[in-house]
């Protein structure tokens, strides 16, 4: 039982609350004080922090060193471990452009993964794969690899692709790259979650791939093409598309807070995701570190490759949270954000996402500092600084 918490709620936030878990499951919510007559083998006094429903990346490349496109299933565990200690309790293992021999190694160290990480120590659940790219615009190709991009030609490009099986799969796509439109078609028809990013789409473009399915945008307004008041593409298109979600990198580095504000404003927190895109130095500090066949220096947080791009961030979806919160984002905005919103694109909202009877106990409690006190995944303390 967690006890004595402010609990956040889909709608609301409760104080001097408690909660039952049982059997890994969310079991009741007393919303004001109260549980004391609950039969729980372990009580945890939370002490005023806050219950959150478990952050969920849908895009990170790594941490700890560890870089998602070369690690093995130890490897990745080790970066779940960590994330379990930001706060974060579900994760998509996201891999830049890559030749197929890459690709078939990665994903087969996820898929590894996901068989074993209920036997392990707990720690963030990888939930499926996230391609960024290799199918998208090389005049924004930001920090990904440009000698592994592809065009579209026939379906067997898309089939080649490894996956989880019945597993979420996404895929960041330039629907204006050569054969882009039928990308998304063939795509959307194999279940796949397609995303808009690294793209310089007009509108007619991005209207007609938001028509065969793709109903999302990668790490916006990063790596697409400006707006413009003659050209909005697909930042004007994206702030405007109200079936479009987007998710935001809100790391102080890749977006301004003013645009966090304007994209709050027209988008508001029931259709923007918080993901950290956080690369293989993250958790190391600063320095200069070797990644996608490249230099990545890390200075003041910032990270900056071999061309003076932006190489990923270094941060955690808890940054982004304190970020948020001194922009004034309620903590209920914050869990759709983080939680709920990522689990509805992956398609697992009936089972975790928000701190609801029945769901799957993944929770994170943070204090007014906005430091991480507890995790629990399925119930199972993955960390704890009580």
């Amino acid at each position: 039982m967690l006890r004595n918490a402010r609990l956040v709620l889909p709608h609301k936030v409760v104080e001097d609350a408690a909660l039952l878990v049982t059997e890994g499951r969310i079991a009741r919510i007393w919303e004001r004080a109260g549980g004391e007559d609950a039969q729980a083998d372990e009580l945890l006094e939370l002490d005023s922090a806050t219950i959150f429903p478990g952050f969920i990346d849908v895009h990170i490349h790594g941490a700890v060193g560890v870089d998602t496109l070369t690690a093995t299933a130890d490897d990745l565990h080790k970066v779940a471990h960590f994330l379990a200690k930001q706060g974060v309790t579900g994760w998509l293992p996201t891999l830049v452009p890559a030749p197929d021999e890459d690709y078939a190694r990665a994903v087969e160290a996820i898929a590894q993964l996901m068989r074993e990480q209920a036997a392990r120590p707990p720690a963030a659940r990888a939930v499926g794969v996230h391609y960024e790219g290799p199918f998208v615009n090389r005049a924004q190709c930001g920090a990904l690899r440009l000698p592994y991009f592809r065009s579209y030609h026939t379906p067997a490009d898309v089939a080649q692709l490894p996956v989880v099986a019945d597993a979420p799969r996404m895929i960041t796509v330039a629907p204006e790259i050569e054969g882009g439109i039928e990308l998304v078609r063939e795509l959307t028809a194999r279940g796949w979650i397609v995303s808009i990013g690294h793209t310089r789409a007009d509108v007619a473009t991005l209207d007609a791939a938001l028509a065969l399915g793709a109903r999302h945008m990668t790490h916006f307004f990063n790596a697409m093409s400006p707006l413009h008041h003659r050209a909005p593409g697909p930042i004007g298109w994206g702030l405007t598309s109200d079936d479009v979600t987007c998710d935001l990198i809100a790391d102080g580095v890749h977006t301004d807070p003013l645009m966090l504000r304007l994209a709050l404003r027209c988008k508001t927190h029931e259709r923007l995701l918080l993901i950290s895109d956080a690369v293989a130095p993250t958790g190391l500090g600063d320095g200069t570190y070797k990644i996608w066949d490249e230099q990545i220096s890390v200075v003041n947080g910032r990270t900056q490759n071999e061309r003076g791009s932006i190489a990923g961030s270094v941060s955690a979806m808890r940054d982004g949270v304190r970020l948020l919160h001194t922009l004034g984002v309620a903590p209920h905005k914050l869990a759709r954000m983080t939680a709920l919103n990522p689990a509805r694109l992956l398609g697992v909202n009936d089972v975790c996402g928000s701190i609801e009877l029945g769901k799957r106990a993944d929770l994170t409690a943070l204090d007014d500092e906005g430091r991480v006190r507890l995790t629990l995944i399925g119930g199972r303390v993955a960390h704890a600084e009580l």
